[in-house]
């Protein structure tokens, strides 16, 4: 996949169905193992919903950005993926990532990051993009520090109980914040 296949455009309402699909199949369920970025192994239910996808689209400084490649034979547009950037406390936040499963591994979530980070440096003016990840998914963070994203050692807890967050099947999951400075 090259760059120029790829085009970026912000989320609309419009396309809710298609990113709740899309976000659940990287992240749940036995669509997400043809991939390498489930969640299967560690969380049951759901990932997103068409009320997580609303407040991306409708909150201030932020943009649910989608990666999409031309349809064959004149068709709709594809979505390939998707990333919410946002402004939070005076750096961009990467979350929502979500590459198609059966096209991970083949260079568009390389493709998506660098442009989040654009959004967030050029036209945002930020000095630095974070992310939250859950800390024993070593082969995930080990991608994000491949682009130059590096461990803070910060904390946060899982929101066990809140089922908005999916069903933990382990009692041990947490968050780690991630930073790569611009």
């Amino acid at each position: 996949m090259n760059d120029t296949t790829l085009s970026f455009r912000p989320a609309t309402h419009a396309d809710t169905d298609a990113l709740v699909a899309l976000v659940e199949s990287a992240y749940r369920g036995d669509s997400s193992r043809a991939g390498w970025t489930t969640e299967a192994d560690y969380l049951d239910g759901r990932r997103t919903g068409a009320d997580d996808i609303a407040e991306c689209i409708d909150r201030p400084q932020s943009v649910l950005l989608i990666a999409e490649r031309p349809g064959a034979d004149g068709a709709a547009p594809e979505l390939l993926a998707c990333a919410h950037v946002a402004i939070e406390d005076g750096a961009g936040y990467f979350g929502m990532f979500s590459v198609r499963p059966n096209l991970q591994g083949g260079g568009i979530g390389k493709i998506v990051i660098n442009e989040a980070e654009r959004i967030a440096r050029e036209d945002w003016k930020l000095p630095a993009m974070r992310m939250t990840v859950i800390d024993i998914r070593s082969e995930l963070i080990a991608y994000y520090e491949r682009r130059g994203y590096r461990r803070t050692g910060q904390i946060k807890p899982f929101p066990y109980g809140d089922t908005r967050f999916g069903l933990p099947k382990r009692d041990d999951l947490r968050f780690e914040v991630l930073e790569k400075t611009f």
